[in-house]
Protein backbone atom coordinates (compact mmCIF):
# COMPACT_ATOMS: atom_id res chain seq x y z
CA UNK A 1 0.00 0.00 0.00
CA UNK A 2 2.85 2.42 0.91
CA UNK A 3 4.62 1.67 -2.36
CA UNK A 4 1.55 1.98 -4.16
CA UNK A 5 0.98 5.37 -2.83
CA UNK A 6 4.63 6.68 -3.82
CA UNK A 7 4.20 5.88 -7.44
CA UNK A 8 2.33 9.17 -7.40
CA UNK A 9 4.83 11.92 -8.08
CA UNK A 10 5.20 14.73 -5.30
CA UNK A 11 4.17 11.50 -2.75
CA UNK A 12 7.36 9.87 -1.06
CA UNK A 13 7.61 7.22 1.37
CA UNK A 14 7.48 9.06 4.68
CA UNK A 15 4.30 10.99 3.22
CA UNK A 16 2.46 7.62 2.24
CA UNK A 17 3.02 6.02 5.52
CA UNK A 18 1.94 8.64 7.28
CA UNK A 19 -1.21 9.02 5.37
CA UNK A 20 -2.21 5.68 5.97
CA UNK A 21 -1.14 5.97 9.99
CA UNK A 22 -3.41 9.38 9.86
CA UNK A 23 -6.23 7.40 8.40
CA UNK A 24 -5.74 4.03 10.55
CA UNK A 25 -5.77 2.24 7.85
CA UNK A 26 -4.13 -1.46 7.43
CA UNK A 27 -0.58 -1.48 5.34
CA UNK A 28 -0.90 -4.66 4.23
CA UNK A 29 -3.74 -4.17 2.20
CA UNK A 30 -4.31 -3.63 -1.87
CA UNK A 31 -4.91 -0.49 -3.84
CA UNK A 32 -7.93 -2.50 -5.19
CA UNK A 33 -9.19 -4.18 -1.96
CA UNK A 34 -9.41 -0.47 -0.38
CA UNK A 35 -13.71 0.92 -0.07
CA UNK A 36 -14.93 4.25 -1.77
CA UNK A 37 -14.67 5.81 0.90
CA UNK A 38 -11.21 5.21 1.93
CA UNK A 39 -9.82 6.00 -1.57
CA UNK A 40 -11.80 9.49 -1.27
CA UNK A 41 -10.01 10.41 2.40
CA UNK A 42 -6.62 9.42 0.84
CA UNK A 43 -7.37 11.57 -2.20
CA UNK A 44 -8.58 14.39 0.12
CA UNK A 45 -5.34 14.10 2.00
CA UNK A 46 -3.24 14.38 -0.65
CA UNK A 47 -5.09 17.45 -2.12
CA UNK A 48 -5.02 18.81 1.15
CA UNK A 49 -2.24 17.67 3.98
CA UNK A 50 -2.64 20.88 5.75
CA UNK A 51 -6.54 19.89 6.78
CA UNK A 52 -5.28 16.72 8.31
CA UNK A 53 -2.94 18.19 11.04
CA UNK A 54 0.34 17.41 8.60
CA UNK A 55 3.35 19.86 9.78
CA UNK A 56 4.44 22.51 8.02
CA UNK A 57 7.88 20.68 7.75
CA UNK A 58 6.54 17.70 5.86
CA UNK A 59 5.41 19.66 2.70
CA UNK A 60 6.78 20.30 0.08
CA UNK A 61 6.50 23.98 -0.95
CA UNK A 62 6.56 26.13 2.38
CA UNK A 63 6.30 29.68 1.92
CA UNK A 64 5.42 29.87 -1.48
CA UNK A 65 6.52 32.97 -3.22
CA UNK A 66 3.09 33.91 -4.77
CA UNK A 67 0.57 33.40 -2.03
CA UNK A 68 2.80 32.97 1.33
CA UNK A 69 1.13 29.46 2.25
CA UNK A 70 2.17 26.53 2.90
CA UNK A 71 1.00 23.37 0.01
CA UNK A 72 2.21 20.16 -1.49
CA UNK A 73 2.20 20.37 -4.44
CA UNK A 74 1.62 16.63 -6.30
CA UNK A 75 2.02 15.41 -9.82
CA UNK A 76 2.72 18.40 -13.03
CA UNK A 77 1.87 20.52 -10.50
CA UNK A 78 5.68 19.95 -9.25
CA UNK A 79 7.14 20.92 -12.79
CA UNK A 80 5.53 23.68 -13.38
CA UNK A 81 6.43 25.36 -10.50
CA UNK A 82 9.94 24.71 -10.67
CA UNK A 83 9.76 25.87 -14.14
CA UNK A 84 8.81 28.86 -13.11
CA UNK A 85 10.97 29.69 -9.82
CA UNK A 86 14.21 29.02 -12.50
CA UNK A 87 12.28 31.73 -14.95
CA UNK A 88 11.75 33.99 -12.18
CA UNK A 89 15.20 33.95 -11.11
CA UNK A 90 16.66 34.43 -14.80
CA UNK A 91 14.06 37.43 -15.52
CA UNK A 92 15.12 39.01 -11.83
CA UNK A 93 18.83 38.68 -12.60
CA UNK A 94 19.75 36.98 -9.26
CA UNK A 95 23.44 34.88 -9.24
CA UNK A 96 21.29 31.67 -9.36
CA UNK A 97 19.06 32.68 -12.41
CA UNK A 98 22.94 33.55 -14.09
CA UNK A 99 23.94 30.13 -12.87
CA UNK A 100 20.98 28.59 -14.35
CA UNK A 101 21.28 30.41 -17.76
CA UNK A 102 25.17 29.20 -18.33
CA UNK A 103 24.45 25.56 -17.35
CA UNK A 104 26.47 25.85 -14.15
CA UNK A 105 26.28 24.07 -10.46
CA UNK A 106 23.79 26.32 -8.85
CA UNK A 107 23.47 25.34 -5.00
CA UNK A 108 27.36 26.13 -4.09
CA UNK A 109 29.24 22.80 -6.02
CA UNK A 110 33.04 22.72 -6.33
CA UNK A 111 33.15 23.41 -10.47
CA UNK A 112 36.91 23.17 -10.92
CA UNK A 113 36.83 19.53 -11.25
CA UNK A 114 33.51 18.08 -11.97
CA UNK A 115 30.59 19.16 -13.64
CA UNK A 116 32.32 18.89 -17.14
CA UNK A 117 30.31 16.92 -19.01
CA UNK A 118 27.27 18.53 -20.75
CA UNK A 119 28.20 22.48 -22.04
CA UNK A 120 31.16 22.36 -24.91
CA UNK A 121 33.84 24.74 -23.98
CA UNK A 122 36.54 25.46 -27.02
CA UNK A 123 36.96 24.27 -30.42
CA UNK A 124 34.67 20.83 -31.15
CA UNK A 125 37.15 18.43 -32.43
CA UNK A 126 36.53 15.75 -35.29
CA UNK A 127 33.88 15.86 -38.25
CA UNK A 128 34.58 17.90 -40.84
CA UNK A 129 32.17 21.15 -42.04
CA UNK A 130 29.74 20.34 -45.09
CA UNK A 131 29.26 23.77 -46.59
CA UNK A 132 25.77 24.56 -46.56
CA UNK A 133 23.32 24.18 -49.44
CA UNK A 134 21.20 26.82 -51.28
CA UNK A 135 17.89 27.26 -49.22
CA UNK A 136 18.99 26.97 -45.81
CA UNK A 137 18.45 22.52 -46.26
CA UNK A 138 21.25 21.33 -44.13
CA UNK A 139 24.83 20.24 -45.58
CA UNK A 140 24.51 16.43 -44.71
CA UNK A 141 20.89 16.16 -47.18
CA UNK A 142 22.97 14.97 -50.25
CA UNK A 143 25.01 12.75 -48.53
CA UNK A 144 26.04 8.77 -49.41
CA UNK A 145 23.00 7.13 -47.92
CA UNK A 146 20.23 9.93 -47.89
CA UNK A 147 17.20 8.49 -47.52
CA UNK A 148 15.23 11.20 -49.71
CA UNK A 149 16.34 9.75 -52.88
CA UNK A 150 14.98 6.28 -51.72
CA UNK A 151 11.40 7.73 -50.92
CA UNK A 152 9.02 7.60 -54.34
CA UNK A 153 7.83 10.95 -55.46
CA UNK A 154 10.99 12.49 -53.70
CA UNK A 155 13.15 13.97 -56.38
CA UNK A 156 16.73 13.71 -56.38
CA UNK A 157 18.86 17.00 -55.97
CA UNK A 158 22.19 16.21 -56.64
CA UNK A 159 24.61 17.24 -59.70
CA UNK A 160 23.59 15.47 -62.91
CA UNK A 161 26.12 12.63 -63.54
CA UNK A 162 28.84 12.99 -66.41
CA UNK A 163 28.44 9.80 -68.89
CA UNK A 164 31.33 7.75 -69.14
CA UNK A 165 33.14 7.89 -72.59
CA UNK A 166 34.06 4.32 -73.67
CA UNK A 167 37.31 3.57 -74.16
CA UNK A 168 38.28 2.32 -77.85
CA UNK A 169 38.30 -1.58 -78.31
CA UNK A 170 41.69 -3.51 -79.06
CA UNK A 171 41.86 -5.02 -81.99
CA UNK A 172 43.27 -8.79 -81.62
CA UNK A 173 46.11 -9.56 -84.12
Amino acid sequence: MVIALTQIKGVGYMFANSIINNLKIDSSLRIGNLSNEQVKSIENIIQNPSSSNFPSWFLNRRKDIETGEDKHLITSDIDFTVRNDVEREKATGSWRGYRHMFGLKVRGQRTRCTGRKGGAVGVAKGGRVLPAQAGGAPAAEGAKGSTAATKPGVENKQAPKTEKKAAPDAKKT
